[in-house]
């Protein structure tokens, strides 16, 4: 249990949120933020909205608040073991009024997304000459500087720089889409994370994290340890996929073949990942968007379609009660298991968190994956 509770910290504003007033917090019934690693973090806010005297006469007071107008900023905190923890920063983008069966039983939801929203609502076409994607993803997230976001731009490991009478990078779409696109490209991913501190943002675009200190551990089966209400597991070989082609290298003009065998993520996190050359059923198919490519630009491409097909390999979901628990697990990053067997036990990547809070609750409901059985450490951390 956590001796110092857990407290809620709502900041909202037009442009620079502020603490939430007295009206807001009195009224406040429930607080749910979705992490997620590949899609966009949202978070969503319920109100009691009655209406009553002379402030209802018209309309819901709250509903005509000019701080829970959609396009407002809006961060939600944690303060956990007297440490802030920012579990999202964004935007309301939708608000939604039930008015209730009876007198006082109104209710208020706002919606809304993380600050990727700001990087999703503009379509552009522009050219990038001389620039890999490295250095456009360093241009892209640094033109956002007013959100507080810092780029966090990891180089790949095949640097391709596009020289201009050969070819120049285009891009047709919002940033965030040519950033997700460019990162696909090698297997990476790009994200906004919220924090550490509040009005403060990162923007990274690298491989999957597989470093930095894991969670507390989330503990099964071991009597008064337990600190999960649930967890199953699932393992499925059938999601791997194995890339096999040929490509036309532009630069030596010869068709070369191009084959994918295991996952290049490190560290690894299962002592024993499925293999697709090891897996009587995997399913094959063939490298697309080739044409133009050198060779080591195409096996890049199918690398990086295996590695994101192996990454969900082993399956864990659960739920778990932040009290309890005394910590709050953030999607992206890493949390040990103990107390399932050795082939489930260990490491594991956090795609997916539910965080709900209300009075008297925190609970945090989770998606963690990873390539395969087996631990790779020989305790995690308690």
């Amino acid at each position: 249990m956590n001796p110092l509770g857990i407290h809620l910290t709502l900041l909202i504003g037009p442009t620079v949120p502020v603490p939430a007033p007295a009206l807001l917090t009195e009224n406040l019934n429930q607080v749910e933020v979705n992490q997620s690693d590949a899609a966009r973090s949202g978070f969503q806010i319920q109100f009691d909205a009655g209406r009553a005297g002379p402030a209802g006469l018209l309309d819901y007071p709250m509903l005509v608040n000019p701080l829970l107008r959609p396009g407002n900023r809006v961060v939600v905190m944690v303060i956990l073991n007297a440490m802030p923890r920012v579990l999202i920063d964004g935007f309301i983008t939708n608000q939604q009024l039930d008015p209730g069966e009876a007198p006082g039983t109104g209710r208020l939801t706002i919606t809304g997304e993380d600050i990727t929203a700001a990087l999703d609502r503009t379509e552009v076409t522009a050219e990038h000459p001389a620039q890999n994607e490295m250095v456009i993803a360093l241009k892209l997230i640094g033109s956002y500087a007013q959100y507080g976001l810092i780029p966090q731009v990891l180089p790949p490991f095949l640097i391709d720089f596009p020289l201009p009478m050969e070819r120049i990078p285009v891009q047709r779409g919002t940033d965030l889409r040519y950033l997700q696109t460019l990162a696909a490209r090698f297997g990476y991913v790009f994200y906004i994370r919220p924090g550490p501190l509040p009005l403060m943002n990162t923007g990274y675009w690298g491989p999957p994290i597989r470093l930095g200190l894991p969670a507390k551990a989330l503990s099964t089966n071991l009597g008064p340890d337990t600190n999960v209400e649930r967890i199953d597991f699932q393992y499925d070989a059938q999601a791997v996929v194995q890339v096999e082609g040929r490509v036309r290298d532009r630069s030596l003009n010869t068709d070369l073949p191009v084959m994918t065998f295991f996952s290049t993520r490190v560290p690894p996190l299962a002592a024993f990942p499925a293999l697709p050359f090891d897996l009587p059923n995997v399913r094959k198919v063939q490298l697309e968007n080739a044409e133009g490519l050198t060779y080591t630009q195409a096996f890049a491409r199918a690398q990086a379609t295996t590695n994101a097909s192996m990454d969900n390999v082993l399956t864990a979901s659960g739920e778990v009660d932040g009290a309890r628990y005394g910590d709050v697990l953030e999607a992206r990053g890493l949390v040990g298991v103990r107390g399932a067997g050795y082939n489930y036990d260990g490491l594991y990547y956090v795609k997916r968190v539910k965080h709900t809070l209300g009075r008297g609750q925190y609970k945090q409901a989770f998606t963690l994956t990873r390539e395969g059985k087996g631990s790779t450490v020989p305790m995690v951390r308690p």
